[in-house]
């Protein structure tokens, strides 16, 4: 079991753990509506809450939260909704029901319900001697996988030197909505000349003319794949309709889908999804949202915040239920304090994940 010095003990049948950890990131990391106007912002820190159950028998559980302030949350909000939970009311063998006991606690905290959630399906594997990705019924191609890798706003010089850096993976993820834009994609180019790279806007765009002036300008480069999220959830979904009408590359709902109950507004104003553990709450929401999205003929994605294996691992065990993957958010720190799936050359795989059954997570460092 990994060291928790520090954190908060329950002495019951379900002993509940859980500790604050500051991932620290290798490159400042900004994004749209982290930038400010002068072209500064962003964070070298990210705070996550780490989350372990054990039960009478000595099986172990751990999950992950990665709260963020877009929604409403922070890792001091997700240790609170963790203090308030009797782990008594927490079981292995009933998910479901563990997750309903979560919703009465309190609503919304997503990120820390989602943690719980990934220590309890973590723990059930476990039980009963199986990977996740088997004991949920998907199983798990090896050499299928590929997740891109992701570059956030900067100076184009920095962004040279990230585009480097980041030369064995074969899709790039550049963010944009910041002041230099153009400079930054020309930048990209100089080191990438025909590299597949998808877009994030992150909400930067206020009006639908902007999107798709935007969005032409992105596809006349020809080798974006897709936009994810050109402008706020809280657009009225006619613009969204109009844009998602005219724009030459497909366009990807990203704060616009936070669960399963979202698909029917996203299946309208979206060509695809991008779903993610903190904001479904945990493995069973993501996989009932990237289910749903799949039965309304959305594609799919399985993104991420900056997060550490454990979270990116949860994720790739649902992998099969995707058409693309952005989980490099452990690739982007320097202090993972987890091992679990690897991403060698943008692949992900399980193969030599140092625990068989459950996450396939274990404490220690590659590096």
């Amino acid at each position: 079991m990994a060291s928790m010095r520090g954190c908060k003990t329950v002495e019951l049948s379900m002993n509940l753990r859980f500790r604050r950890f500051d991932l620290k990131l290798a490159h400042r990391w900004a994004i749209a509506r982290s930038v400010q106007p002068g072209g500064s912002g962003g964070t070298d820190i990210y705070k996550v809450v780490f989350v372990e159950l054990t039960d009478t028998d000595g099986t172990m559980g751990m999950g992950e939260a990665a709260p963020s302030s877009r929604y409403e949350e922070t890792a001091d909000s997700a240790l609170a909704f963790l203090e308030r939970l009797d782990p008594a009311r927490l079981f292995f063998a009933d998910v479901p029901g563990s997750m309903k006991y979560l919703d009465a606690v309190a609503p919304k905290n997503f990120a820390a319900k989602g943690a719980v959630n990934i220590a309890l399906v973590d723990g059930a594997a476990r039980k009963a001697g199986k990977a996740i990705y088997d004991y949920l019924g998907l199983g798990f191609t090896e050499r299928k996988h590929v997740t891109s890798f992701s570059i956030g706003i900067d100076k184009p010089e920095v962004i040279r030197r990230k585009v480097l850096e980041a030369a064995q993976f074969p899709v790039l993820k550049l963010k944009v909505g910041g002041p230099n834009d153009p400079q930054n994609l020309s930048a990209l180019r100089e080191v990438a000349p025909t590299k597949p790279v998808r877009v994030d806007a992150n909400e930067a765009w206020k009006t639908r003319e902007e999107a798709l002036k935007q969005i032409e300008w992105l596809a006349a480069d020809g080798h974006i794949q897709f936009v994810e999220q050109p402008m706020p959830a809280t657009t009225d979904p006619k613009d969204l309709i109009w844009l998602k009408e005219r724009s030459p590359l497909p366009i990807m709902g990203d704060e616009s889908y936070l669960f399963a109950g979202d698909v029917d507004l996203c299946a309208e104003c979206y060509h695809a999804v991008n779903v993610k553990l903190v904001k479904a709450g945990g493995i069973s929401g993501a996989q009932e949202a990237l289910e749903a999205a799949r039965k309304a003929g959305l594609k799919t994605m399985l993104g991420c915040m900056i997060e550490s294996s454990v979270l990116i691992t949860a994720a790739a065990h649902l992998a099969e239920l995707t058409d693309n993957l952005d989980l490099d958010g452990n690739l982007l720190v320097t202090n993972d304090p987890y091992v679990g799936a690897t991403a060698e050359r943008g692949i992900i795989s399980f193969a030599q994940a140092p625990e068989k059954t459950g996450l396939g997570v274990r404490a220690g460092s590659r590096r």
